[in-house]
């Protein structure tokens, strides 16, 4: 199944791209009224897809790569994040979506959070703990920037993009778990 998601994803990333390229959707516009509503106290959001933050966390996620010997792995959670929003900005420049005066789909913030989260989850071996807190920050990394920089489908790409990504190269390191076989020891 895991297999499947980087095709599925990015035809999708594109798709919603291709539709949303020429203006708002009834969703973006909730949010955007929603943004306005809270006025200053939205900045509060912004924390979670703050760069330096999130380059943190995946500072650690790599450190604990290379701790546990995971050379690949390391290399790979170094590369992804940045790669991925490498693709959002030349992406950004294909879809021409604009709010305001930037460049808006998809959000590179929200790329790098989300690619950073998928990371974080791998390393944690897929525990419970880790998907369910990756969710509940990429979403609200996802809202933050919903309600100020971008429009909600742009956050909703760049999570379609990082996710396809980082499943990538997460399909590409699984050489010691065939099938998936989460109980396999190497």
């Amino acid at each position: 199944m895991i297999r499947w998601w980087p095709p599925f994803g990015l035809a999708a990333m594109v798709l919603l791209g291709g539709a949303v390229r020429h203006g708002t959707t009834p969703i973006d516009t909730w949010f955007g009224h929603l943004g306005r509503e809270l006025g200053p106290r939205r900045a509060v959001f912004l924390w979670f897809t703050e760069p330096w933050l999130v380059a943190c966390v995946l500072l650690a996620v790599i450190v604990v790569a290379m701790y546990r010997r995971q050379w690949w792995f390391a290399a790979a959670a170094a590369a992804i994040p940045p790669v991925a929003v490498l693709l959002a900005q030349v992406l950004k420049r294909v879809f021409v979506r604009y709010k305001g005066t930037g460049l808006a789909y998809p959000s590179g913030h929200t790329t790098f959070l989300v690619a950073t989260l998928c990371l974080l989850v791998v390393a944690a071996g897929f525990a419970l703990w880790a998907v369910a807190a990756a969710t509940v920050l990429a979403a609200l990394g996802m809202f933050g920037q919903a309600i100020t920089h971008h429009y909600f489908t742009d956050t909703v790409g760049a999570a379609l993009l990082a996710t396809s990504l980082a499943t990538v190269a997460v399909v590409a390191l699984d050489r010691c778990q065939p099938r998936c076989d989460v109980r396999h020891k190497p």
